[in-house]
């Protein structure tokens, strides 16, 4: 799995220890993205829809079409506008008015949309699918979010290969049971200075735990309500 550590980070001088790391750099938050352009192994450009959603601010699209064109190009890749408490209809509609490539985008899935929309978003032809919490499955990690999970996993293992599914906000699952190919998170930006360790130790022990590369399929846990 690779893991996308989150910026901003300050002071400067910790994000350049980082160097040679993967980062994700938002739309909603892009000073760094320069900078992380020019160190990271790659990039995963965010479109800042998570930072949108929790500020109650309408998003820009046209800009960020703009923004991300000119960084756009393998390693790196970027995120497709969505709307996280959005339709299926709705995501589908931003999904096909994407104007770049595709081989370096990945469309998001929301949890709480049906399972079936997965599909949909793959024969779209975008490289990667962004599981996005959402509805009653907002909290990562919960037990209506695992099994929700669950279900998509089966789903997909039964319709052929697994394709590559990234985790929005998954850095936490690190080790668990999920074939996620890579995961994003701010933990480490947000957190080291409260817990007083050195940011690049701390990246380095969460890059260092992998999650499995194939899936088996779970019973399903049918809910009593």
């Amino acid at each position: 799995m690779i893991h996308y550590h989150g910026t901003p980070l300050t002071p400067r001088q910790e994000l350049l220890n980082l160097s040679g790391k993967h980062f994700c750099v938002s739309y909603a938050e892009p000073r760094d993205a320069d900078l992380c352009l020019h160190m990271a192994q790659s990039v995963m450009w965010d479109n800042g829809a998570y930072t949108h959603y929790r500020q109650g601010h309408a998003p820009d699209w046209d800009g960020y079409y703009k923004w991300v064109e000119s960084r756009l190009a393998h390693p790196h890749w970027a995120v497709v506008p969505d709307v996280i408490e959005g339709t299926a209809e709705d995501n589908i509609g931003l999904a096909k008015k994407w104007p770049h490539r595709r081989d370096c985008s990945g469309v998001v899935w929301h949890l709480h949309e049906p399972i079936e929309h997965i599909g949909l978003l793959l024969d779209l032809g975008f490289a990667k699918v962004c599981f996005g919490s959402s509805g009653q499955y907002w909290q990562v990690g919960s037990p209506q979010w695992e099994r929700r999970v669950d279900e998509a996993f089966n789903w997909l293992a039964k319709n052929g290969s697994l394709p590559w599914i990234h985790m929005m906000r998954g850095l936490s699952l690190c080790g668990d049971r999920w074939p996620f190919a890579s995961a994003d998170s701010v933990n480490v930006a947000r957190n080291y200075k409260d817990m007083k360790v050195c940011p690049e130790r701390m990246a380095r022990r969460i890059d260092s735990v992998q999650n499995p590369i194939h899936w088996t399929p779970k019973p399903q846990t049918m809910d009593l309500f």
